[in-house]
């Protein structure tokens, strides 16, 4: 998961009202999703300090490079070093969430650098957000929960809008590693290769490669070396 942060703006009509957005992210905030998942992740970040760098991700910075900034959704902003660093860079960034722990710390990082954030504080699948209406959706080393009716994967490639596109990173063979005694079960997760199952005839990938991770110093996940990355692009 990583970060996003920003001073959010106003709740508008593109965003509908089933999903929360709000001014002052909050623990105690209204939440849309699995309350055990969010749990879970509240915990995660309460345990912690600043769990990730607070520096965007590389596989992100290099794949952004030669696109026209427009309608951005970042999954999984974790405490908002991505979504800053793509307001900063003139996209209009909606910014989804499980732990309202992380977005009050990605709340004050936005709020810091000037820029701003819509929130969603809910689970993907939960968010109903208006379909194929964003330029750009986000999803670096998300941790999302498969589903019997792969709700997940589905709602990664509603979200983008016809020309955009879709970018999802990992970290490179954590979908094979044995599960540790009391671990997490890599089976339970989606990974990009479950996305690219669902692309047909309307969509374009661009890179389908794993390769070295550009990793920024410190932060949880800083050991892991290679990532896996897809990039496709809605046709229509």
């Amino acid at each position: 998961m990583t970060a996003a942060v920003g001073d959010p703006g106003p709740v508008t009509d593109d965003i509908q009202a089933g999903s929360p957005t709000t001014d002052a992210p909050s623990p105690v905030d209204t939440y849309i999703g699995d309350p055990a998942e969010r749990a879970e992740w509240d915990r995660r970040y309460a345990d912690n300090g600043p769990l990730w760098s607070g520096r965007p991700n590389g596989a992100l910075v290099a794949e952004v490079a030669g696109l026209t900034p427009g309608r951005v959704l970042d999954v999984g902003c974790g405490e908002g070093a991505d979504a800053v660093w793509l307001a900063r860079g003139g996209w209009d960034v909606t910014a989804l969430e499980v732990s309202g722990v992380a977005l009050e710390r990605a709340a004050g990082h936005a709020r810091d650098a000037g820029v701003t954030v819509r929130w969603v504080h809910a689970g993907l699948a939960e968010a109903a957000l208006p379909p194929r209406s964003f330029d750009l959706v986000s999803a670096q080393y998300p941790a999302l929960l498969r589903t019997p009716d792969a709700a997940g994967e589905r709602a990664l490639l509603a979200a983008v809008a016809p020309g955009g596109v879709l970018l999802l990173v990992h970290h490179a063979g954590m979908d094979t590693q044995p599960v540790p005694e009391g671990g997490f079960d890599p089976a339970d997760y989606v990974w990009p290769s479950m996305v690219a199952a669902f692309l047909d005839e309307d969509w374009e990938v661009e890179v389908d490669e794993q390769r070295p991770r550009v990793a920024p110093e410190g932060g949880a996940g800083a050991h892991h070396t290679d990532d896996v990355v897809l990039r496709a692009r809605r046709l229509r």
